[in-house]
């Protein structure tokens, strides 16, 4: 049992102190290297704990510093070198991005596609759609009928681009993956492509990545004791990897069977073989990570990535932030399909976008193509639907450290929010848009 109660985090704030969190973190550090033992990850974090209450005594409170170097210790004691490096690396990782938050660039990111940025901000500017004040002007003219109409039909270019690229590389192609972090639009938008790639007279085999999922026992948390659902070790990357590559051989396998409900993976349940002329199709959060398809070339790939690329600032001169769009589109999907209460997306975004970072983000620019789903239209949707809770929930984790990223991405949404129109009328929002995998109403099943 620990005498240690709470502990000092970085910004000074002081915490409650749990156990779980540094058993959570070696066993994280244990997956990124191939480890799946929960009890010796608890067998550790009781070591740290001791070590600790020897250190400290009652009217001392450690920081989270001097945690994470003892972890480290007692990971090497241990002859837990690779962990030990892991744990190391995801620190070092960390300290990083900290650092990179404090200082400005003083060159652009690599992982910034500047050239579609531009295109779009072009296409925003020549339709008076690249701030918010023109956007209310256009939607108090009674336009928004015509702006979704203007969007849809962006929307639906780039698609259709996309299938002539792939249709381009067809011959040599064993599979395309559909890509991008969460709620950018990759199910329709595989729905939307493989109906062009249909007309072209191509077959594809949709191979489910979903079924791959590690049963939850074995499961990697984050180091709040969430499920990590987000991250590509939660995945079996060698059975994906060794199935792709036999299926692309012309061999047959049995895939597994994901049952979300109990967080149990039934392998060898279904048998799938891809028949002459037929393509690999995957829709995946992780399909430019590397080590998702490491057994095929990547001349046999094509890579497609998506991002709500919004090109639009308040009157502050500000731009709307892709990921806070994400947030709400996945606040709204969860609700809908999950029946996940908003508020709960919101207090969980911080490890969807902590993996994103380290496992999407860095390699946006392998990508073939990238599609644009942004749709400048949802932002007064979104507005009539979520605008007052996040109003609510600005207020409400002011004050609260614990949830201190759910307050700063809610009331920096609020802040912007608080300058769009709102527009609750939907009926001009097509059944087939990719807004419709969000809001609900689509003609698509999910």
């Amino acid at each position: 049992m620990s005498k240690i109660t709470h502990i000092i985090k970085r910004s000074g704030a002081v915490v409650s102190f749990k156990k779980e969190r540094i058993s959570n973190a070696i066993f994280r550090a244990a997956v990124a290297v191939g480890g799946r033992n929960k009890e010796v990850a608890d067998k550790l974090a009781n070591e740290v704990v001791e070590i600790l209450n020897k250190n400290y005594s009652d009217e001392e409170t450690p920081h989270i510093e001097d945690i994470q170097d003892t972890v480290e210790k007692v990971l090497i004691k241990n002859g837990h070198t690779q962990v030990s490096k892991a744990y190391i690396l995801y620190r070092n990782n960390n300290i990083q991005r900290r650092k990179d938050k404090a200082i400005k660039a003083s060159s652009p990111s690599t992982n910034i596609p500047w050239h579609k940025i531009w295109k779009i901000l072009d296409w925003s500017v020549t339709r008076n759609l690249h701030t918010v004040a023109d956007l209310n002007k256009r939607i108090k003219n009674g336009e928004f009928p015509h702006i979704v109409h203007e969007s849809e039909m962006a929307y639906a270019e780039e698609v259709a681009l996309a299938a002539e690229l792939i249709a381009n590389r067809i011959d040599k192609l064993k599979m395309v993956l559909i890509t991008g972090p969460s709620s950018s639009g990759k199910t329709t938008t595989t729905i939307k492509l493989e109906q062009h790639l249909n007309k072209l007279g191509y077959k594809f085999k949709m191979f489910a990545v979903d079924n791959y999922f590690y049963d939850l026992s074995i499961h990697p948390k984050d180091e709040f004791g969430d499920y990590d659902f987000e991250t590509p070790q939660a995945l079996d990357l060698e059975l994906i990897n060794e199935h792709i590559e036999l299926l692309c051989n012309g061999k047959e396998v049995n895939i597994p069977f994901y049952d979300f409900k109990s967080g149990t993976r039934f392998l060898d349940k279904t048998p799938m073989k891809l028949e002459k002329n037929e393509i690999l199709l995957i829709d995946s959060l992780h399909g430019l990570y590397p080590e998702m398809t490491k057994s095929i070339d990547d001349e046999y790939k094509f890579k497609l990535y998506l991002e709500p690329m919004f090109q639009i600032k308040d009157n502050n001169g500000k731009y709307l932030r892709w990921t806070d769009i994400r947030l709400i589109r996945r606040m709204l999907r969860d609700s809908i399909h999950r029946a996940y209460n908003p508020a709960q997306t919101l207090e969980h975004w911080h490890y969807v976008r902590s993996s994103e970072v380290r496992h999407i983000i860095p390699y946006l620019n392998t990508a073939d193509y990238i599609i644009n789903s942004a749709m400048p239209y949802e932002l007064p949707i979104y507005k009539a639907r979520l605008g007052k809770d996040f109003e609510k929930w600005a207020a409400e984790y002011k004050d609260n450290e614990l949830k201190k990223d759910a307050f700063l991405r809610a009331s920096r949404i609020n802040e912007f929010m608080q300058q769009v129109s709102s527009f609750s009328n939907e009926l001009a929002i097509p059944p087939d848009s990719v807004i419709r995998e969000f809001i609900g109403g689509s003609i698509h099943k999910y």
